[in-house]
């Protein structure tokens, strides 16, 4: 039986070159199943490119990755029948009802067609659009589209959730009840891979990583950072924390 500090996600050393450009530069982390897990960085640091390595998108150049048990470079498509992801796009067809959407994703996920029904009602239950089933997804508000986005996420039951900013352009009170389902998730096994620009919203996640430059900056709880960044500070937040380690010079190079 699996525990819940077992590690879902371990990466050591993954890098990934675009000629030559380094994106990615020797970035190791694990996470542990279970565990909300937060992926902080400026834009251009390497965030999106690490999640696609993560999500068998694209091959990493170097170093060695595991997401549930498979090998981010032998095993790509069965990562991708493992994870679920939902981007700040939302991944929705907006010509499509909420049900047409829904069964879409059946069909990409693979999701046996004799489950589809049940499935269908789970999702629109979630997504509390039972009663919207049938009007075209690009006439609902913003947050509706969220909680469709996340349900058609999680159609096939994946170990691990990748979130790539997904509470942009929502209200506060959406925010706050999307945040309070992510930890109900959580709380039943499921990961959570997130990035964010809130900073209150990293405050969610058990862990955090901090990558600039494609290098890892900081990786620990939000407390942790935070005492490490501004040690003896009292009151101190995780966004100064975040500004001080994003312009923190490189090791070596004069200011």
């Amino acid at each position: 039986m699996t525990t819940r500090n077992a590690e879902i996600v371990s990466v050591r050393d993954l890098e990934k070159r675009f000629g030559d450009f380094i994106a990615v530069n020797r970035v190791t982390f694990s996470i542990a199943r279970g565990e909300i897990f937060g992926f902080l960085g400026p834009n251009g640091a390497g965030k999106s490119t690490t999640i696609r390595m993560l999500c068998g998108i694209i091959t990493p150049s170097a170093g060695t990755g595991q997401v549930a048990g498979f090998d981010v470079v032998r095993q790509s498509e069965s990562i991708k029948q493992t994870i679920g992801y939902m981007s700040q796009k939302f991944s929705l067809y907006e010509d499509l009802t909420p049900a047409e959407n829904i069964r879409f994703y059946l069909g990409i996920y693979s999701v046996p067609e004799r489950q589809w029904e049940e499935r269908t009602r789970w999702a629109l239950d979630t997504a509390r659009l039972q009663e919207m089933r049938d009007r075209l997804t690009r006439e609902l508000p913003p947050g509706w589209r969220q909680r469709l986005a996340l349900a058609c996420a999680l159609l096939h039951r994946p170990e691990i959730l990748f979130l790539d900013e997904p509470t942009s352009g929502v209200d506060p009170i959406t925010r706050r009840r999307f945040w309070e389902f992510i930890r109900e998730l959580a709380g039943q096994g499921i990961t959570v891979f997130v990035t964010t620009h809130y900073m209150d919203e990293a405050l969610n996640c058990d862990r955090i990583v901090m990558i600039n430059e494609g290098r890892v900056v900081a990786i620990g709880s939000p407390g942790e950072i935070i005492a490490e960044a501004c040690p003896g500070e009292a009151g101190a937040t995780l966004n100064e924390a975040f500004i001080r380690l994003m312009t923190k010079p490189k090791e070596g190079v004069m200011e």
